[in-house]
């Protein structure tokens, strides 16, 4: 029912926003969900991290802004994924160059949204994230595939190729570019017309062969090496 998680707890969501008037537009679009409960609000990544550590290790989800005064988004990112791997991170700005969306990433992010989403957008996109997806705003999706073809300028060297040296299997690899576009688990399975059990499988060795940990972690090293 439009992706609302009934008959769960009320997903703790904290905003990292420096502007007063979309902070509080957000907080109000997430105040009529049923499935969202706004928690805090800060100004900065400084505040935010100056939150009692027990109190953020109880936040679910961070909606983050990477122009922020003093410490950027990214910086706030990379600090609270190193505290709380869990935590859901994902950056809402208004920025769609490459080098931020790529460092953004690779600090962690669990997806990237253009704050000139609609708010119906924005909540499908924030539900899919706790589906176990990586949502990417589509304009930067596109750039996130650019950046995976021109990674490190190797043509010979092509994505199936640095797969295999890494032993990924080619189901394995489909998976992988599965995460990378921001697909949830039950998107993935129904794309590859395989089970949500399936993909989990595939899941847990892709991330065993990357030594990585988290979707976060195993798309930023995708995008790096071009892997997918």
């Amino acid at each position: 029912m439009n992706g609302v998680r009934e008959g769960l707890a009320p997903v703790r969501v904290v905003t990292v926003e420096d502007d007063p008037r979309y902070r509080e537009s957000v907080a109000v679009l997430l105040r009529v969900a049923p499935d969202f409960q706004v928690v805090a609000a800060f100004e900065s990544g400084e505040d935010a991290l100056a939150a009692e550590p027990a109190e953020r290790c109880r936040w679910d989800l961070v909606l983050m802004d990477l122009d922020l005064p003093g410490m950027t988004g990214v910086e706030c990112t990379r600090a609270l994924k190193a505290e709380v791997p869990a935590l859901q991170v994902v950056v809402l700005t208004v920025f769609e160059e490459r080098a931020r969306i790529l460092e953004a990433i690779c600090a962690g992010a669990d997806g990237y949204l253009l704050k000139r989403s609609s708010g119906e957008a924005l909540m499908t996109q924030l539900r899919a994230v706790l589906a176990g997806g990586s949502p990417l705003s589509a304009g930067v999706a596109r750039t996130v595939l650019d950046l995976v073809r021109e990674l490190d300028g190797e043509p010979v060297r092509t994505p199936a190729t640095r797969r295999g040296r890494i032993g990924l299997t080619p189901r394995e690899g489909e998976v992988l570019g599965c995460l990378v576009r921001g697909m949830s688990y039950k998107a993935t399975a129904t794309s590859l017309g395989i089970s949500i059990d399936t993909v989990r499988t595939h899941i847990r060795s892709v991330y065993r062969k990357l030594q990585v940990h988290s979707v976060a972690e195993a798309v930023g090293r995708a995008l790096r090496e071009g892997l997918v």
